[in-house]
């Protein structure tokens, strides 16, 4: 059994009127995933995942470009503050688990994959018991500047944690975040997207639950011109259980968008999304 959850504050109304010829694809599940970009064109707008997106204004998160340096500074600085328990390194494509659990399915996630030479790499010890979060604070450099990242967080057996990722600034940027929950770990994410106005943000987050474990993903999206952001979740094996949360915020002009998909690929496993 699957289960997709649409969250959305806009809708074209001339899409509307205009209707979706397309013919879906049968399952959710079977929607092409590829770390090649030219298997993931760039979408129109009529495709069911993208018809309540704007995709006329995201031509710069669609392409196929490296993250903007200027003058040494890169479009998006990342701040990681860890407390003890949890290691940090990087991995470069291929490199496991970097791809084990997040395989493309959009445009953006694709070229995000194909564009971060070096992925985060974050490490929960077995059995650790975090009494203080993680935090990655990402910040954009400009309005307009391309960024691209891919962040892998790896939940050690029996450990319990929270990871608080937090954006703010301005970039046009695609960000990837790759979870690995180990057998009987308990681990929540939060997901602050907190942009200035001018902000695009295109976000795959790919979640893989292990034996036992618990996960819940909470996105917030409180700024941002357009925030769209897609939280998936797996089962490595029985008994896993996955909560997914999402609140958003809008002003006018501001498009902000949640999607939620949870496979329920292993026996005896729970999810609630809200």
């Amino acid at each position: 059994m699957s289960l997709l959850v649409d969250e959305k504050t806009h809708v074209d109304p001339a899409a509307q009127i205009g209707g979706d010829h397309r013919i879906p694809d049968e399952s959710r599940a079977s929607r092409t995933r590829s770390f090649d970009v030219e298997a993931i064109p760039v979408p129109t707008g009529r495709e069911e995942e993208w018809r309540f997106t704007p995709v006329d204004r995201l031509g710069n998160v669609f392409a196929d470009a490296p993250t903007d340096v200027q003058d040494g500074v890169e479009a998006a600085d990342y701040q990681l503050e860890a407390p003890e328990g949890v290691t940090s390194g990087t991995l470069a494509p291929g490199q496991a688990p970097r791809g084990t659990v997040l395989v493309p399915e959009d445009r953006g996630a694709v070229v995000a994959s194909k564009n971060t030479e070096q992925a985060l790499h974050v490490r929960i010890a077995p059995e650790a018991e975090l009494s203080d979060p993680v935090r990655l604070k990402v910040h954009g450099q400009g309005a307009g500047r391309r960024s691209n990242a891919h962040y892998v967080v790896e939940a050690g057996a029996h450990s319990t944690a929270l990871v608080i990722l937090d954006h703010t600034g301005s970039a046009d940027h695609t960000g990837n975040l790759e979870v690995l929950v180990g057998d009987g770990a308990t681990l929540t994410v939060v997901s602050l997207q907190r942009w200035d106005d001018d902000a695009v943000h295109l976000g795959q987050h790919e979640a893989l639950v292990g034996r036992d474990a618990s996960y819940k993903h909470i996105a917030v999206s409180l700024g941002g011109g357009i925030v769209r952001v897609n939280s998936n979740v797996r089962y490595g094996g029985p008994g896993g259980d996955a909560t997914l949360l999402g609140v958003y915020f809008a002003d006018a002009g501001q498009h902000l968008e949640h999607r939620s998909f949870v496979d329920h690929n292993a026996p005896r496993c729970t999810s609630l999304v809200t």
